[in-house]
């Protein structure tokens, strides 16, 4: 009888926690992949369905943090940043400062939010980085990352959604001493510091990497993408940025990265704006090091990311301003559809992008011929289109500064 009280209590106990909830930059494997099925293959003439919409949530170019529950925004407003919580349906359920946003260039909420468990991460464009508990929107712990690591600020702002994965959380401070940093995602407190080579930040967030028994972070500072050991903080390789436009590739042109590296069958593949372009590095059996195998400058992408499918990287060139198809063996264009600069997606079998004009274009690459199958114009909010669209249960969502509209992008049936 006593063995049932004890159960029974143990039962209601469990059906009073918050449902855990998860959420990451660009998918759940922070590649731009969105595992949904049964999506539409083409849209009606002015778009998709919108669902919901909101007008208010503030300056910033984050990308909405949706669970199987609820959506998660960032926004600025008079210098003061905001995290707002949505119902599926659009209903606003809490919203609460989290301290001062960046106001300079392009003012506005950087990172995106991510959501693991029952608790939100975020960091601001200056550098606070914050833990809240999803349900009641209560502040768990913060870490200011200038005055505690000693920090540097890059010229457009802090721009990186933190890294959680099991009790640990990786960010980049960037400082001299604290380049990057592990820390305890229940409390903030330090676990691990790389020293790294003392660059300031990239506008990248840091990846994790399971090589065989090693286990990597792979993020980009200013002008290294480093690869760090992610229970001890040692720093295990890092592979030097310069740019490839100029003669004398001299060190320190390459500090604008915005795309994180993708990871697949023992190849890092990245995109670059103004460092080496598009890269492949070989990772050792063993994660001990890397090896070039090749480079292609005009794979040029600064912030607008790619997805790695079937043996292909789909992703947009900044120069050359179009859609690339490129062959992972060698680093060769195979095709590319004049689509102007913008993000990559991939949902279904086929590719989302998301022009700066604000024309989302729903694009087949089948038979290695990229096609444009259906696009819409985002004609509301303010500001610069740089905010990546997410997919969710069908819905598509797209943030345009102070704008967010969710689409219903499911097939009948």
């Amino acid at each position: 009888m006593k063995t049932n009280l004890i159960l029974g209590a143990a039962l209601v106990l469990s059906a009073c926690q918050p449902k855990a909830e998860y959420s990451d930059w660009r998918g759940e494997s922070r590649n731009g992949i969105y595992s949904e099925t049964n999506l539409l293959k083409s849209w009606p003439e002015n778009g998709p369905q919108l669902i919901w919409e909101a007008d208010s949530i503030g300056n910033g170019y984050s990308s909405p943090a949706v669970s199987d529950r609820f959506v998660y925004a960032t926004g600025e407003a008079d210098s003061t940043g905001y995290l707002v919580k949505y119902d599926l349906k659009g209903n606003q359920l809490w919203n609460v400062a989290y301290g001062k946003e960046w106001t300079k260039n392009f003012p506005g909420s950087r990172g995106t939010p991510v959501v693991y468990g029952q608790e939100v991460y975020l960091c601001s464009g200056m550098g606070e980085l914050c833990c809240f508990d999803t349900e009641s929107g209560e502040k768990r712990w913060s870490k200011d990352l200038q005055t505690e690591f000693g920090g540097v600020i890059p010229r457009f702002g802090y721009s990186q959604s933190p890294l959680v994965k099991d009790d640990q959380l990786v960010i980049v401070p960037g400082g001299a001493e604290h380049n990057v940093v592990a820390l305890n995602r229940l409390n903030g407190d330090l676990i691990w510091s790389c020293k790294a080579f003392g660059d300031w930040p990239a506008y990248n967030s840091a990846e994790f990497i399971q090589q065989e028994d090693e286990q990597l972070v792979s993020v980009f500072t200013a002008y290294h993408l480093l690869g760090i050991d992610w229970k001890t903080g040692e720093l295990v390789w890092s592979h030097e940025q310069t740019n490839t436009a100029l003669e004398d590739r001299k060190q320190g042109n390459g500090d604008t990265h915005g795309n994180p590296a993708v990871f697949a069958d023992g190849q890092l593949y990245y995109s670059a704006g103004d460092g080496n372009g598009g890269v492949d590095l070989q990772l050792a059996a063993d994660g001990k090091s890397i090896a070039e195998k090749w480079q292609n400058p005009d794979f040029d992408s600064y912030m607008t990311g790619f997805v790695l499918v079937n043996n292909r990287l789909y992703g947009a060139g900044h120069r050359k301003q179009q859609l690339l198809a490129i062959d992972c063996d060698n680093g060769e264009v195979v095709d590319s559809l004049k689509t102007g600069r913008g993000i990559t997606i991939w949902a279904d079998d086929m590719i989302y992008f998301y022009t700066d004009k604000g024309k989302l274009e729903l694009i087949d690459p089948n038979e290695n011929q990229l096609k444009e199958v259906s696009s819409f114009e985002l004609k509301n909010g303010t500001r610069e289109h740089f905010a990546h669209p997410v997919i969710r249960d069908g819905i598509l969502y797209v943030r345009h500064g102070n704008y967010l509209g969710a689409y219903s992008i499911k097939a009948e049936g």
